[in-house]
């Protein structure tokens, strides 16, 4: 066992407990009466992070939640790994689907993680998956010393679009001056076929709101004379794609990258169970855009989605009521080349261009970001090839995530570094949803893989 498996093994239950006591503050981004527990877990994560044995620890201020740094330059001439991750977590809602309180963390035995699994929010997105950094960081200090230079910016407003994270980095370019980004906040295939997150898709956020009548009215005096703002909003969303589920919004196709017959054998190499996949989802069958496999659909197509739709009665019993206004939040998850402001102008306009005269309709933008793709031949991802080789026993395979991550486009643009995604979850462990959770081995081979990223990035580096 090695000397850094050691200090891990004798450590264990105090990482775990520390975890624990991070997951147990409800520091959910997106409501304000939790601000409080967001400034308190950017707290808990300082004081972490000096234990730890981080230098120049400070909680930034920002316009909305704090942003944690921390670093330790042991030479100059050395590179600079930034290791970025998010301490803010999703709204818990539906409270009543989960099995045991969202911020109360339990340890349960799954058939995925039979070693045990955290179920808490944030246990996988995104704070198991960054804390495995500060206690890979201690493990380093502990046994024999981190081999190059590490900075740690850990911000408190990923699940709400990261909006002062680009404004911090462009007053702080020379604070966060590094070499590349690393971050753990995708997954791996599973727990024995290890994987690097390669590519990501964009995003472009709205939230619509139909309006009809100035008030609500009752159904059965005006109902059939005047337009009734959920009836026409289901029938304008349900409009916006064809029967084999491409989107129909004027040139929204324009900006996509046609992948060769070469890349999509690639991507449909990886190992993946249809049947086990609509087991696992209780689903009869998988729908989407004709002519592309689930992986393609999930990874390398754009979509719209509606996340949220409401408007009218939705209480106890009965209310027969024509409502005034109807609601929804719709999601477009988008491939390289989509440029997400371009996309949601394009929505907006075509949103309302299929409104009917008896409403009035408004497009509000939320939150975006751009896609990204990272190449396999550079000297960043060729480390963490070597270190998950090492700790799994097998080469990761490349592949794209379905999911966002919007500062990764905007770490390139605004300070010139490629990022990591070297990420340890499952896509099973309900991120976002009820019930979510994270793997204890997956934990502790976090752990003990960064250090390795570590060794054989400065080691690539020096060769150079």
């Amino acid at each position: 066992m090695s000397t850094i498996n050691k200090y891990i093994d004798k450590n264990k239950k105090r990482f775990l407990d520390e975890l624990l006591d991070l997951l147990r503050i409800p520091s959910v981004s997106a409501d304000p009466k939790f601000a409080g527990d967001v400034k308190k877990a950017a707290k808990f994560l300082a004081d972490r992070m000096k234990e730890a044995g981080l230098s120049k620890v400070k909680i930034h201020k920002t316009a909305g939640h704090p942003i944690v740094y921390g670093e330790k330059i042991v030479d100059k001439k050395l590179p600079t790994i930034l290791v970025y991750g998010h301490y803010d977590v999703q709204p818990a809602d539906p409270i009543e689907l989960w099995d045991s309180g969202p911020f109360d963390p339990v340890i349960k035995k799954t058939k995925k993680h039979p070693k045990g699994a955290i179920f808490a929010r944030g246990a996988c997105d995104d704070k198991g998956q960054m804390y495995m950094h500060v206690k890979a960081f201690e493990t380093m200090q502990q046994t024999g010393g981190v081999p190059c230079n590490v900075k740690f910016m850990i911000e408190g407003e990923e699940e709400v679009g990261s909006d002062n994270l680009e404004i911090f980095c462009r007053a702080n370019k020379k604070l966060l001056a590094s070499d590349v980004v690393l971050i753990s906040d995708t997954s791996v295939i599973d727990n024995k076929t290890p994987s690097v997150t390669v590519g990501l898709r964009g995003l472009s956020y709205v939230e619509v709101e139909v309006t009809g009548p100035n008030k609500d009215l009752h159904s059965g005096v005006y109902g059939g004379g005047v337009a009734n703002p959920v009836n026409v909003l289901c029938e304008m969303i349900a409009s916006l794609k064809d029967k084999n589920g491409k989107i129909k919004i004027p040139d929204f196709y324009d900006d996509v990258v046609k992948l060769t017959k070469k890349e999509r054998e690639a991507i449909n190499s990886a190992p993946f169970s249809i049947t086990q996949y609509k087991k696992e989802l209780k689903i009869k069958d998988v729908m989407g855009e004709k002519g592309y496999s689930t992986i393609e659909r999930t990874s390398t197509r754009p979509t719209l989605d509606v996340n949220g739709i409401w408007g009218g009665y939705i209480g106890e019993g009965a209310k027969t009521v024509l409502p005034s206004k109807a609601f929804a939040k719709i999601s477009m998850r988008l491939v390289p080349n989509q440029h997400p402001d371009k996309i949601t102008k394009l929505f907006s306009k075509h949103f309302k261009s299929i409104a009917p005269a008896g409403v009035k309709v408004e497009v509000r933008p939320h939150h975006g970001g751009f896609p990204a793709v990272t190449p396999t031949d550079t000297v960043e991802y060729k480390a963490a090839h070597l270190a998950m080789k090492d700790t799994y026993g097998k080469y990761p395979i490349p592949v794209r995530g379905g999911g966002s991550i919007p500062i990764v486009a905007m770490f390139e643009k605004v300070m010139g570094v490629k990022s990591v995604l070297m990420g340890f979850g499952l896509d099973s462990d309900d991120i976002h949803s009820p019930n979510e959770h994270y793997g204890l081995f997956n934990y502790y081979k976090g752990i003990e893989t960064i250090p390795l990223y570590f060794k054989y990035y400065t080691e690539l580096k020096s060769k150079k």
